[in-house]
Order: C-alpha cells, then sequence, then structure tokens
C-alpha cells in the first residue's frame, strides 16, 4: 500500500501545473482520492450491499444491527465485536463499524447503490 502511494504521488509530481502543490491539493485538483480514502470508501460500499441483502449466503452474520431508540446519527447502527487480541481489531468488519457510525443518515438510508456512492463521495469529501 505504501509502495503504490509513492508511485502515486510520483506520477502526481510530473503534471508541470501541480508542481508544487502539496499531495492533497494535487489529488483534489485532479478529483483523486487518496488510496487510503479509496479503500475506505470500497470497504464501505460492500457493507452497504451486504446491509441491503446482497451477499446474504457469503456473509450471514457478519453484521449485527444494533437496537438503538437514539435519533442522533444514522438510523442503521451496528454492532462492534469486542476482542482480547489486538490482531481481531483490523478485521474488515471492526474497521468499516468505526467509520459506518460516523456517517450521515441520508447517506445510510440511500435507497440505490448509486446514489449511495454519490453521498458517500459528498460525506468523505473532507475525511483525509
Amino acid at each position: 500500500m505504501e509502495l503504490l502511494e509513492l508511485v502515486q504521488r510520483r506520477a502526481m509530481r510530473m503534471i508541470r501545473e501541480l508542481e508544487y502543490l502539496s499531495c492533497e491539493d494535487r489529488l483534489g485538483e485532479l478529483g483523486l482520492f487518496s488510496l487510503e480514502k479509496r479503500r475506505l470508501w470500497e470497504h464501505l460500499i460492500v457493507a452497504f450491499q451486504y446491509l441491503k441483502g446482497a451477499y446474504r449466503k457469503a456473509g450471514e452474520g457478519l453484521f449485527i444491527r444494533a437496537c438503538s431508540d437514539r435519533t442522533r446519527g444514522n438510523g442503521l447502527k451496528l454492532k462492534e465485536g469486542r476482542f482480547r487480541v489486538d490482531n481481531k481489531k483490523i478485521y474488515f468488519t471492526v474497521r468499516v463499524v468505526r467509520h459506518w457510525h460516523g456517517l450521515p443518515r441520508e447517506v445510510v438510508d440511500a435507497p440505490s447503490l448509486e446514489l449511495f456512492k454519490a453521498r458517500l463521495d459528498e460525506a468523505l469529501g473532507n475525511v483525509v
């Protein structure tokens, strides 16, 4: 991942007009995400598809919905697993749940995948 980001930065430096901008500014000018944000974007899309029923057989029991009557945040909260061993904290489900809870309600409640992607782009616009 780090090696790929180095290649991306080097390629962006080759564009003369963007030569003196910071890496984040170059990405913004080109309309691109950092690789880390792109990976998060893809993980959240897979989680959305799973929760809408796309991977019913393959990922049965992958996420557990948390029962909550709160009015703040999005209405689709997920339970975060508790582990004694630190290496389980890097699992897909744990990484996604943390970011899923930070999404606004209008993103999570999107009726279609295309609308979810568009709203997710807006929501992740200010996340590094």
